[in-house]
């Protein structure tokens, strides 16, 4: 079996942000996670990077410029003064404005685009960015707890090395800010597994939502029932899958791995557990095609940071003990710690005729873009970030390092200055020199 390189992208500051007291979307199950990822021992067989932060320039590479600046600007205590703003952008209790909101966005957003540089630049095999995944957020607006759409930004960038990518969601809910930014287009195929439903959020990611244009047959969904099984699941999954990579033919791949699919989770409906959810992960990892794998939804923390760590551990092609190691979130895992703990779903509302015809529906689908477009790329663009800009792989914490090495880590007099200014200006260059 082929070794995989796989690079982890965290920064240990994004599971400090809050979204408010009550709001189901708690970025510390990052730092939980990454906790079970470490004291398991699985940073060992892997590449450890401390991303870099997007600017409001990368974002804007999909993202509108005045909604970007919108998200630069306001914070918790100036919020009064953007009364209209609010309404126009879809602000409020779903998306609210938090402490340090840009920030957050900038270090899942840079983790992203930072995976996909180095897949481009063949330094890795497969990029993880549990912070990543929010595939909601609209060109113009925030939704679903997502503000930048990490997930179109990432495969904007891929696209300059692959003439085709195929985005893969696995999250409960649709993934319809992906599937409507690449709507029109054959360069990617966007498929998503999903409760459906008009009172479930987002209400789109009908079946027969397939593209249009340019990108009809190019987009596929499969609507599922409340209370899927591990059974159920794969046995829709994978023919799928299967299905898209024999007529689609993609060279790269993005899969959002929302562990709110899971049973237990408090605002999903399914009955996965995580061995059924981490099979997914196993299959697409078997394709042996670059791969980006993102994190995304999950309500409930100690299920999301056990899901999320076992599928790094497949990743790496590396065991692990159901028996939790200590840790100092120990006390999340009570009374079983186990890293597969019995799961209690609901009942299964998803007949096995269902699955088939929504399986047929697809296949049918598929047929239809049997040619998949073989992009000619004439030019490749530069890479987006400047090469000082770029992450540099964590040193291994228990290999001393050169006096040289201690040297270049001594503080810069300008380190503790005001560095917004610095970031526009590094913002301007990129924008003077794209011009």
């Amino acid at each position: 079996m082929t070794q995989h390189r796989v690079a982890y992208f965290y920064n240990s500051d994004v599971g400090n942000f809050h979204y408010g007291p009550g709001h189901p979307m708690k970025p510390h199950r990052l730092s939980v996670t990454h906790s079970l990822v470490m004291n398991y021992g699985l940073h060992k067989k892997m590449q450890i990077y401390r991303p870099y932060k997007a600017s409001a320039h990368d974002m804007c590479r999909f993202h509108s410029e005045d909604y970007i600046e919108f998200l630069q600007n306001v914070t918790p205590q100036n919020i009064q003064s953007f009364s209209k703003d609010l309404l126009h952008y879809n602000v409020g209790d779903d998306c609210p404005v938090f402490e340090g909101l840009f920030e957050f966005c900038s270090m899942y957003t840079g983790a992203s685009l930072e995976g996909a540089m180095k897949l481009n630049s063949n330094a890795c095999d497969i990029a993880i960015n549990w912070s990543g995944g929010l595939h909601h957020a609209k060109k113009f607006e925030p939704s679903g707890f997502c503000y930048v759409n990490d997930i179109v930004i990432a495969i904007l960038e891929l696209l300059k090395y692959h003439p085709r990518v195929l985005y893969i969601d696995i999250d409960v809910h649709h993934g319809d800010g992906v599937q409507e930014a690449f709507y029109l287009t054959d360069r990617v195929m966007t498929v998503s597994f999903h409760k459906y439903g008009s009172y479930f959020f987002p209400g789109t990611g009908d079946m027969y939502e397939i593209g249009a244009e340019s990108g009809r047959y190019f987009s596929v969904n499969v609507p599922l029932k409340e209370g899927i099984d591990d059974q159920s699941y794969v046995q829709v999954f994978k023919p799928v899958i299967s299905n898209v990579m024999e007529f689609y033919r993609p060279t790269a791949i993005v899969l959002q791995c929302g562990a709110d699919s899971l049973a237990g989770d408090r605002l999903g409906c399914f009955s996965l557990s995580t061995r059924g959810h981490g099979e997914c992960v196993k299959f697409v990892k078997s394709l042996n095609l670059p791969t980006l794998v993102v994190g995304g939804g999950g309500y409930t923390l100690r299920n999301v940071a056990r899901c999320w760590t076992y599928e790094t551990s497949l990743l790496i092609d590396e065991e692990i003990s159901n028996e939790l190691p200590y840790t100092e979130y120990v006390e999340f895992f009570a009374p079983d710690f186990q890293l597969h703990p019995d799961v209690a779903g609901s009942p299964n509302a998803n007949t096995k005729q269902y699955l088939e015809t929504i399986t047929k529906f697809v296949y049918d689908n598929l047929k239809m873009c049997q040619n998949s477009p073989a992009v000619q790329m004439t030019h490749v663009p530069a890479d987006f970030l400047p090469e000082d800009a770029r992450v540099k792989e964590e040193p291994d914490p228990d290999v001393r390092i050169s006096q040289e090495e201690a040297d270049k880590m001594v503080v810069a007099k300008n380190e503790f200055y005001d560095d917004d200014k610095d970031n526009d200006k590094e913002s301007l260059a990129l924008v003077k020199a794209e011009q």
